[in-house]
């Protein structure tokens, strides 16, 4: 069994250490609300002070946070993990964040005689749960293989995308703006559907059960043809944060994205109006409102 050390302790990275700590594997964990915490240590987790404590002596260090700057923070802040690290030790990098943080925060980790590996998830918590995520893995060979024992805790599957620790973050950013494209496709069509007087949820039976008979469009449009968008999966602002870096990331190739554009306003919209406690497919509620549907009461 190994030993581990698992950063930030959301919904995604709870979920992992409780599923790490069933494997026995011995885990390290560290949070800023401490008390995020305490259900693990009754699993057999160690909690640390700071990011440095917690990856002392640790073999693999995973760490799941919101974002770029909250994963450079905790690499490199005050008390930051990188530079705390064992020589020879591996960091997995398992949030969604740009290309480019991934690769500069591979380069400082070569310099400390350690390495990173970019590996997002594609799942929500209870997939976590289940051992249900799928990894997209880039990095080094050999770190790699030494991450592949770990992985059947958390997932059921992994695809590696090479060497290069941006190629992972790209492909989870496209991952995210094609289910964002998804949702609001059907948002767009379940409306249609409702004001040419067909019930959403007759237009979500017959293509989930025909052409589009597919986890994503019967999960995500389960929600969308009854507009319950409860239980919070992933909050709107966190894939608001994804689909900038998407859009980032076309406007630096050259790649023209217009419902990258769409999506990301009306997660815009959504983030300004509700309170955070909906999953973020509520999105698609602003497709309906644009139809004249269930507009929001007037203030």
């Amino acid at each position: 069994m190994a030993q581990l050390a698992l950063l930030g302790l959301g919904h995604m990275g709870q979920a992992m250490a409780a599923n790490l700590l069933k494997a026995g594997h011995q885990l390290t964990v560290y949070n800023r609300t401490q008390e995020k915490a305490e259900p693990l240590v009754a699993m057999g987790a160690t909690v640390a002070a700071s990011p440095a404590e917690a990856v002392k002596q640790a073999e693999v260090v995973f760490t799941m946070v919101t974002g770029d700057a909250a994963l450079q923070s905790l690499a490199l802040g005050i008390d930051g993990f990188l530079p705390a690290m064992v020589p020879g030790s591996i960091h997995a990098s398992c949030s969604t964040v740009a290309p480019a943080t991934n690769q500069m925060l591979a380069r400082l980790h070569e310099e400390h005689s350690t390495t990173l590996v970019s590996a997002p998830v594609f799942g929500k918590p209870d997939a976590v749960q289940a051992a249900n995520l799928w990894v997209c893995l880039s990095g080094p060979e050999a770190a790699k293989s030494r991450l592949a024992p770990l992985w059947p805790a958390i997932s059921q599957g992994q695809y590696d995308v090479g060497e290069d620790p941006g190629a992972a973050s790209t492909v989870k950013l496209c991952g995210n703006f094609m289910l964002g494209a998804a949702i609001e496709a059907m948002a767009e069509a379940f409306t249609l559907a409702e004001k040419s007087g067909v019930s959403r949820q007759q237009i979500y039976e017959v293509m989930t059960g025909t052409i589009f008979n597919s986890p994503i469009y019967k999960s995500y449009g389960h929600m969308v043809a009854t507009e319950d968008y409860k239980p919070l999966g992933a909050a709107p602002h966190i894939l608001r944060k994804d689909l900038d870096l998407v859009m980032h990331e076309a406007q630096d190739h050259g790649v023209p994205m217009p419902i990258a554009n769409i999506v990301f306003n009306h997660l815009t919209t959504t983030v300004a109006r509700t309170a955070g406690d909906e999953d973020w497919t509520s999105f698609a509620r602003r497709v309906s409102e644009e139809a004249g549907l269930r507009l929001p009461a007037l203030t």
